[in-house]
């Protein structure tokens, strides 16, 4: 692959932010991978969301530029895997059905020993727990877990509960949110895509290069007035006076994105009314907003400072 300059289409995508879907292989880290990714682009940085076990395959997502700042957004999203559960004895069907069936809904787990976080007790929720298959002491399982749910974990209780024993045998993430396993990447095709791209033939890496819009379009906006946006664009939280709509519906607490009438995002947050005041203009501070994702510079001040006043000789006596 040569050096050669981006086209312009792909020059500017990168510029305003862009993350990949990427088929992780077994064996490197996530880390390694996020790396290859980056050097494979020539760039400075890249970053991922939800990090997968050396040992586990599937779905990565890996951000590029300002698309670094919704990692935290890309951490709210539920997970799917495909997983082997090797039981350590055999049980009866009715067994079996029954545990899977408990385990749906609030669990509690303990990370594994060899993992990034503290090990301490922590409640996570599983979705969905669905035996596809069984041969022998195998159960083929399909599992839609809350982020940060540990599946090598969820493996080792069902066995245990079950009475036999048992622990992940295999793992592949199928699903991150509304990202699914049929809009991967392996890196041998990012890597062509890629050369073609540098070659003047930029269509197919354009459409690994996913806009920053499919992340943020999946949480409520609440779209807001001009002078809103400047004061948000420049730090602000969010006023109810400088709400214009909101796109759904959202309880206290929810992670809203705030966009301009033009549909630009500004910023993510935390709403701290529900939809029903944001939307009724409620006097006072209606979302705390945690990141700015906009340059403030495009947005001029619509305020004035007010001078302080020099005190005169005769003031100071």
């Amino acid at each position: 692959m040569t050096d050669a300059p981006w086209p312009p289409e792909v020059a500017r995508r990168l510029a305003e932010g862009a993350f990949l879907l990427v088929d992780k292989p077994r064996g490197p880290s996530s880390h390694q991978v996020t790396a290859w990714v980056r050097d494979l682009l020539g760039l400075e940085k890249t970053g991922h969301a939800g990090t997968l076990d050396p040992n586990v395959s599937g779905v990565l997502w890996v951000g590029v530029g300002p698309a670094l700042k919704l990692i935290p957004l890309v951490l709210e999203f539920p997970k799917r895997y495909i997983a082997i559960v090797h039981l350590h004895g055999s049980a009866p069907d009715a067994t079996i059905a029954r545990v899977v069936a408990e385990f749906e809904g609030p669990v509690y787990q303990l990370p594994p020993v060899r993992s990034a976080v503290k090990r301490e007790r922590r409640v996570r929720t599983i979705h969905r727990l669905t035996l596809l298959e069984r041969e022998e002491t195998e159960l083929l399982l399909d599992v839609s877990a809350e982020s940060g749910t540990y599946v090598r974990t969820l493996a080792v209780d069902l066995g245990e509960a079950i009475g036999v024993g048992g622990h992940m045998e295999e793992l592949r993430r199928v699903g991150t949110g509304p990202f699914q396993e049929s809009s991967v990447v392996p890196l041998t095709r990012l890597a062509d895509a890629i050369a073609r791209a540098r070659e003047g033939a930029p269509t197919e890496l354009l459409a690994l290069l996913h806009p920053m819009v499919e992340v943020w379009r999946e949480f409520p906006l609440v779209v807001v007035r001009d002078g809103a946006a400047a004061a948000v664009a420049h730090g602000a939280d969010l006023a109810g006076g400088g709400v214009v709509s909101v796109s759904r519906s959202f309880s206290v607490g929810a992670t809203v994105a705030v966009v301009t009438g033009r549909g630009e995002l500004l910023a993510t947050g935390e709403a701290l009314r529900d939809s029903t005041e944001v939307a009724g203009h409620h006097a006072g501070w209606v979302v705390d907003c945690h990141r700015v994702l906009v340059d403030p510079l495009r947005f001029p001040p619509t305020w004035r400072s007010t001078p302080t006043p020099t005190p005169s000789a005769e003031s100071l006596g």
